[in-house]
Protein backbone atom coordinates (compact mmCIF):
# COMPACT_ATOMS: atom_id res chain seq x y z
CA UNK A 1 0.00 0.00 0.00
CA UNK A 2 2.82 2.29 0.60
CA UNK A 3 2.68 2.85 -3.33
CA UNK A 4 -0.28 5.01 -3.31
CA UNK A 5 1.32 7.18 -1.04
CA UNK A 6 4.29 7.83 -3.43
CA UNK A 7 4.26 10.98 -5.14
CA UNK A 8 4.84 9.18 -8.65
CA UNK A 9 1.96 7.26 -8.16
CA UNK A 10 -0.19 10.68 -7.70
CA UNK A 11 1.27 12.27 -10.43
CA UNK A 12 0.42 9.10 -12.41
CA UNK A 13 -2.97 9.55 -11.12
CA UNK A 14 -3.68 12.66 -12.06
CA UNK A 15 -2.48 12.22 -15.97
CA UNK A 16 -4.66 9.09 -15.99
CA UNK A 17 -7.43 11.11 -14.13
CA UNK A 18 -7.39 13.74 -17.04
CA UNK A 19 -6.59 11.84 -19.55
CA UNK A 20 -10.33 9.45 -18.92
CA UNK A 21 -12.23 13.04 -18.54
CA UNK A 22 -11.04 14.22 -21.89
CA UNK A 23 -12.11 10.82 -23.16
CA UNK A 24 -15.24 11.09 -22.07
CA UNK A 25 -15.70 14.36 -23.07
CA UNK A 26 -14.29 13.69 -27.07
CA UNK A 27 -16.29 10.45 -27.21
CA UNK A 28 -19.46 12.31 -26.62
CA UNK A 29 -18.39 13.65 -30.05
CA UNK A 30 -17.09 10.33 -31.55
CA UNK A 31 -20.38 8.30 -29.89
CA UNK A 32 -23.04 11.48 -31.55
CA UNK A 33 -20.99 11.58 -35.28
CA UNK A 34 -20.96 7.27 -34.80
CA UNK A 35 -17.39 6.64 -35.37
CA UNK A 36 -16.93 4.39 -33.01
CA UNK A 37 -15.04 2.40 -35.20
CA UNK A 38 -13.37 5.54 -36.30
CA UNK A 39 -11.99 5.76 -32.67
CA UNK A 40 -11.25 2.21 -33.04
CA UNK A 41 -9.34 2.02 -36.23
CA UNK A 42 -7.19 5.42 -35.63
CA UNK A 43 -5.46 3.98 -31.73
CA UNK A 44 -4.53 0.92 -33.78
CA UNK A 45 -3.07 3.19 -36.56
CA UNK A 46 -1.09 4.90 -33.89
CA UNK A 47 1.32 1.49 -33.07
CA UNK A 48 3.30 1.65 -36.16
CA UNK A 49 4.44 5.41 -35.65
CA UNK A 50 5.56 4.20 -32.16
CA UNK A 51 7.69 1.79 -33.59
CA UNK A 52 9.35 3.84 -36.62
CA UNK A 53 9.66 6.83 -34.40
CA UNK A 54 12.20 4.40 -32.31
CA UNK A 55 13.82 3.33 -34.71
CA UNK A 56 14.50 6.33 -36.07
CA UNK A 57 15.80 8.30 -32.96
CA UNK A 58 16.48 4.67 -31.21
CA UNK A 59 15.43 6.41 -28.02
CA UNK A 60 12.22 5.45 -25.90
CA UNK A 61 11.69 9.60 -25.62
CA UNK A 62 7.78 9.96 -24.68
CA UNK A 63 7.27 13.56 -26.76
CA UNK A 64 9.10 11.83 -29.69
CA UNK A 65 6.90 8.44 -29.55
CA UNK A 66 3.69 10.23 -29.59
CA UNK A 67 4.89 12.52 -32.48
CA UNK A 68 5.29 9.50 -34.15
CA UNK A 69 2.00 7.96 -33.05
CA UNK A 70 -0.18 11.32 -34.29
CA UNK A 71 1.32 10.90 -37.58
CA UNK A 72 0.44 7.66 -38.11
CA UNK A 73 -2.88 8.30 -36.94
CA UNK A 74 -3.20 11.33 -39.19
CA UNK A 75 -2.24 9.06 -42.14
CA UNK A 76 -4.53 6.69 -40.81
CA UNK A 77 -7.31 8.78 -41.12
CA UNK A 78 -5.89 10.34 -44.45
CA UNK A 79 -6.53 7.04 -46.06
CA UNK A 80 -9.63 6.14 -45.12
CA UNK A 81 -11.11 9.52 -46.28
CA UNK A 82 -8.97 8.59 -49.29
CA UNK A 83 -10.70 5.32 -49.93
CA UNK A 84 -14.52 6.09 -48.65
CA UNK A 85 -13.90 9.58 -51.32
CA UNK A 86 -12.50 7.43 -54.77
CA UNK A 87 -13.84 3.86 -54.33
CA UNK A 88 -16.94 2.08 -53.75
CA UNK A 89 -15.67 0.87 -50.45
CA UNK A 90 -18.08 2.00 -47.14
CA UNK A 91 -16.54 3.84 -44.84
CA UNK A 92 -16.81 1.12 -41.82
CA UNK A 93 -15.25 -1.23 -44.03
CA UNK A 94 -12.28 1.06 -44.83
CA UNK A 95 -12.06 1.92 -41.19
CA UNK A 96 -11.09 -1.95 -40.44
CA UNK A 97 -9.53 -2.25 -43.28
CA UNK A 98 -6.85 0.31 -42.31
CA UNK A 99 -7.35 -0.87 -38.91
CA UNK A 100 -6.07 -4.37 -39.60
CA UNK A 101 -3.23 -3.78 -41.96
CA UNK A 102 -1.73 -0.75 -39.72
CA UNK A 103 -1.93 -2.61 -36.29
CA UNK A 104 -0.78 -5.79 -38.47
CA UNK A 105 2.24 -3.37 -39.42
CA UNK A 106 3.51 -2.52 -36.27
CA UNK A 107 3.51 -5.86 -34.32
CA UNK A 108 5.50 -6.91 -37.34
CA UNK A 109 7.55 -3.87 -36.64
CA UNK A 110 7.71 -4.79 -33.29
CA UNK A 111 8.61 -7.95 -33.48
CA UNK A 112 11.79 -6.92 -35.78
CA UNK A 113 12.67 -4.46 -32.62
CA UNK A 114 12.44 -6.84 -30.44
CA UNK A 115 14.39 -9.26 -31.96
CA UNK A 116 17.53 -6.82 -33.48
CA UNK A 117 18.24 -4.39 -30.95
CA UNK A 118 20.03 -4.49 -27.60
CA UNK A 119 17.76 -3.92 -25.31
CA UNK A 120 17.02 -0.09 -25.42
CA UNK A 121 13.70 -0.89 -26.86
CA UNK A 122 12.84 -2.41 -23.32
CA UNK A 123 9.11 -1.24 -22.47
CA UNK A 124 7.37 -0.60 -26.28
CA UNK A 125 5.40 -3.93 -25.26
CA UNK A 126 3.41 -1.63 -23.05
CA UNK A 127 1.87 0.59 -25.69
CA UNK A 128 0.15 -2.63 -26.80
CA UNK A 129 -1.91 -3.00 -23.62
CA UNK A 130 -0.52 0.08 -21.35
CA UNK A 131 1.19 0.29 -18.58
CA UNK A 132 0.79 3.57 -16.27
CA UNK A 133 3.71 2.41 -14.00
CA UNK A 134 6.31 2.56 -16.99
CA UNK A 135 5.76 6.35 -17.04
CA UNK A 136 8.18 8.86 -16.02
CA UNK A 137 8.13 12.54 -14.61
CA UNK A 138 8.42 13.84 -18.32
CA UNK A 139 5.31 11.19 -20.12
CA UNK A 140 3.46 12.46 -16.94
CA UNK A 141 3.87 16.21 -17.73
CA UNK A 142 3.42 15.59 -21.33
CA UNK A 143 0.38 13.72 -20.80
CA UNK A 144 -1.03 16.06 -18.29
CA UNK A 145 -0.57 19.36 -20.33
CA UNK A 146 -2.19 17.69 -23.40
CA UNK A 147 -5.32 16.34 -22.21
CA UNK A 148 -6.08 19.57 -20.29
CA UNK A 149 -5.75 21.13 -23.58
CA UNK A 150 -8.39 19.04 -24.88
CA UNK A 151 -10.64 19.12 -22.32
CA UNK A 152 -10.15 23.17 -22.68
CA UNK A 153 -10.71 23.41 -26.63
CA UNK A 154 -13.77 20.83 -26.05
CA UNK A 155 -15.24 23.33 -23.22
CA UNK A 156 -14.60 26.10 -24.68
CA UNK A 157 -16.58 25.28 -27.78
CA UNK A 158 -19.47 23.42 -26.52
CA UNK A 159 -21.95 25.56 -28.03
CA UNK A 160 -20.42 25.22 -31.44
CA UNK A 161 -19.59 21.53 -30.80
CA UNK A 162 -23.07 21.38 -30.32
CA UNK A 163 -24.53 23.04 -33.23
CA UNK A 164 -21.93 20.98 -34.93
CA UNK A 165 -23.64 17.67 -34.18
CA UNK A 166 -27.09 18.86 -34.20
CA UNK A 167 -27.72 21.36 -36.66
CA UNK A 168 -24.70 21.74 -39.45
CA UNK A 169 -26.77 24.07 -41.58
CA UNK A 170 -27.45 26.36 -38.83
CA UNK A 171 -23.59 26.57 -37.90
CA UNK A 172 -23.04 27.40 -41.73
CA UNK A 173 -25.87 29.68 -41.45
CA UNK A 174 -23.75 31.49 -38.39
CA UNK A 175 -20.47 31.18 -40.33
CA UNK A 176 -18.83 28.63 -38.64
CA UNK A 177 -16.83 26.80 -41.04
CA UNK A 178 -17.92 23.32 -40.63
CA UNK A 179 -14.11 21.92 -42.49
CA UNK A 180 -12.02 23.75 -39.74
CA UNK A 181 -14.28 22.14 -37.18
CA UNK A 182 -14.17 18.47 -38.55
CA UNK A 183 -9.91 19.45 -38.66
CA UNK A 184 -10.09 20.45 -35.14
CA UNK A 185 -12.48 17.76 -33.91
CA UNK A 186 -9.98 14.90 -36.00
CA UNK A 187 -6.96 16.32 -34.34
CA UNK A 188 -8.27 16.31 -30.81
CA UNK A 189 -8.92 12.68 -30.83
CA UNK A 190 -6.38 11.70 -32.46
CA UNK A 191 -4.29 13.72 -29.71
CA UNK A 192 -6.55 12.20 -27.07
CA UNK A 193 -5.35 8.81 -28.42
CA UNK A 194 -1.68 8.91 -28.64
CA UNK A 195 -1.53 10.87 -25.04
CA UNK A 196 -3.67 7.30 -24.18
CA UNK A 197 -1.76 4.82 -25.76
CA UNK A 198 1.34 4.33 -23.36
CA UNK A 199 -1.30 4.35 -20.41
CA UNK A 200 -3.95 2.23 -21.85
CA UNK A 201 -2.95 0.52 -24.59
CA UNK A 202 -3.58 1.06 -28.48
CA UNK A 203 -5.98 -2.20 -28.28
CA UNK A 204 -7.95 -0.64 -25.27
CA UNK A 205 -7.64 3.31 -26.20
CA UNK A 206 -10.82 3.31 -28.08
CA UNK A 207 -13.22 0.93 -25.25
CA UNK A 208 -12.22 4.54 -23.02
CA UNK A 209 -13.54 6.95 -25.86
CA UNK A 210 -16.63 4.61 -26.35
CA UNK A 211 -17.87 3.14 -23.44
CA UNK A 212 -18.25 6.49 -20.93
CA UNK A 213 -20.57 8.40 -23.54
CA UNK A 214 -22.55 4.82 -23.77
CA UNK A 215 -23.03 4.70 -19.72
CA UNK A 216 -23.41 8.27 -19.37
CA UNK A 217 -26.86 8.28 -22.27
CA UNK A 218 -28.60 6.09 -19.82
CA UNK A 219 -28.53 8.25 -17.10
CA UNK A 220 -29.66 11.33 -19.20
CA UNK A 221 -30.84 12.52 -22.31
CA UNK A 222 -29.42 16.30 -22.25
CA UNK A 223 -26.48 17.01 -24.44
CA UNK A 224 -24.37 18.82 -21.93
CA UNK A 225 -24.47 16.52 -18.99
CA UNK A 226 -24.16 13.30 -21.10
CA UNK A 227 -20.87 14.94 -21.65
CA UNK A 228 -20.40 15.83 -17.80
CA UNK A 229 -21.40 12.36 -16.94
CA UNK A 230 -18.99 10.50 -19.51
CA UNK A 231 -15.89 12.55 -18.43
CA UNK A 232 -16.79 11.59 -14.56
CA UNK A 233 -16.98 7.99 -15.68
CA UNK A 234 -14.10 8.09 -18.05
CA UNK A 235 -12.05 9.99 -14.89
CA UNK A 236 -13.32 6.97 -12.46
CA UNK A 237 -12.08 4.41 -15.01
CA UNK A 238 -8.94 5.66 -15.50
CA UNK A 239 -8.50 6.21 -11.54
CA UNK A 240 -9.09 3.22 -10.32
CA UNK A 241 -7.87 1.24 -13.25
CA UNK A 242 -4.55 2.75 -12.59
CA UNK A 243 -4.87 2.10 -9.46
CA UNK A 244 -5.70 -1.49 -9.17
CA UNK A 245 -2.75 -1.97 -11.65
CA UNK A 246 -0.26 -0.20 -9.29
CA UNK A 247 -0.70 -2.61 -6.86
CA UNK A 248 0.34 -5.38 -8.72
CA UNK A 249 3.79 -6.17 -10.22
CA UNK A 250 3.31 -5.59 -13.84
CA UNK A 251 -0.26 -5.56 -14.03
CA UNK A 252 -1.53 -4.04 -17.67
CA UNK A 253 -3.54 -0.58 -16.83
CA UNK A 254 -5.65 -0.75 -19.78
CA UNK A 255 -7.28 -3.77 -18.80
CA UNK A 256 -8.55 -2.78 -15.61
CA UNK A 257 -9.27 1.01 -16.77
CA UNK A 258 -12.08 -1.18 -19.38
CA UNK A 259 -13.01 -3.84 -16.96
CA UNK A 260 -14.02 -0.83 -14.63
CA UNK A 261 -15.44 1.25 -17.75
CA UNK A 262 -17.44 -2.19 -18.39
CA UNK A 263 -19.04 -1.98 -14.84
CA UNK A 264 -19.68 1.53 -14.99
CA UNK A 265 -21.99 0.61 -17.89
CA UNK A 266 -23.45 -2.56 -16.46
CA UNK A 267 -24.48 -0.17 -13.43
CA UNK A 268 -25.79 2.42 -16.38
CA UNK A 269 -27.57 -0.29 -18.14
CA UNK A 270 -29.86 -1.78 -15.21
CA UNK A 271 -30.02 1.55 -13.25
CA UNK A 272 -29.62 4.48 -15.38
CA UNK A 273 -32.32 7.32 -14.45
CA UNK A 274 -33.49 7.82 -18.23
CA UNK A 275 -32.94 4.00 -20.20
CA UNK A 276 -32.09 1.66 -17.19
CA UNK A 277 -33.68 -2.27 -17.40
CA UNK A 278 -34.93 -1.76 -14.00
CA UNK A 279 -35.83 2.04 -13.97
CA UNK A 280 -38.24 1.30 -17.12
CA UNK A 281 -39.56 -1.71 -15.53
CA UNK A 282 -40.71 0.41 -12.67
CA UNK A 283 -41.77 2.80 -14.64
CA UNK A 284 -43.61 0.13 -16.78
CA UNK A 285 -45.41 -1.69 -14.06
CA UNK A 286 -46.53 1.80 -12.47
CA UNK A 287 -48.15 2.91 -15.41
CA UNK A 288 -49.83 -0.17 -16.06
CA UNK A 289 -51.22 -0.42 -12.13
CA UNK A 290 -52.30 2.88 -12.71
CA UNK A 291 -54.48 1.87 -15.80
CA UNK A 292 -55.91 -1.26 -14.02
CA UNK A 293 -57.32 1.08 -11.32
CA UNK A 294 -59.11 2.97 -13.93
CA UNK A 295 -60.86 -0.17 -15.42
CA UNK A 296 -64.07 -1.47 -14.29
CA UNK A 297 -63.48 -4.68 -12.27
CA UNK A 298 -65.40 -7.24 -14.97
CA UNK A 299 -62.76 -5.33 -17.63
CA UNK A 300 -59.99 -6.41 -15.39
CA UNK A 301 -60.48 -9.84 -15.12
CA UNK A 302 -61.16 -10.27 -18.44
CA UNK A 303 -57.84 -8.99 -19.89
CA UNK A 304 -56.06 -11.12 -16.84
CA UNK A 305 -57.79 -14.10 -18.59
CA UNK A 306 -55.56 -13.80 -21.66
Amino acid sequence: MSILLSSNYQWVLLSTLLLGFASGLIGCLVYWRKQSLMSDALSHAALPGVVISFLIFQEKDFFLLIIGATISALLGAFLIMLIKSTTRITSDTAMGLILAVFFGGGIVLLTVVNRNSNGNQAGLDSFIYGQAASMIWSDVVITTILAATVILIILIGFKEWKLLLFDPNFAKGLNLSIKGMNTVYLIILVLTIVIGIQAVGVILMSALLIIPPVSARYWTHSFRKMMWLSGLFGGMAGTIGTTISALGSGWPTGPFIVMISGLIFLLSLFFGAKKGIVVEYLIFRNKKNEVLKLMPPAQIVREGKR
